[in-house]
């Protein structure tokens, strides 16, 4: 039977680990956070440049198939 020393021992270290853990976890949370921002930051701005695309192809009467005229 282990005596108390080494049990003692065994719950530091654990505790020990636990508590570096709980600082990763904490760490993958606020940048898993910080990139769901961005990511939703990013698809705002490719739906405002989409907007933008398809206001200006419908100006200029869209892409034409045409060759250019020196051809």
């Amino acid at each position: 039977m282990p005596d108390i020393k080494t049990l003692g021992e065994r719950i530091d270290a654990l505790e020990t680990r636990l508590t570096y853990q709980d600082l990763t976890i904490e760490t993958l949370n606020n940048t898993i956070t910080e990139q769901w921002r961005q990511i939703d930051k990013l698809i705002r701005q490719v739906a405002v440049l989409g907007e933008r695309l398809q206001e200006a192809e419908s100006n200029t009467g869209g892409i034409s198939n045409e060759p250019p005229p020196h051809y």
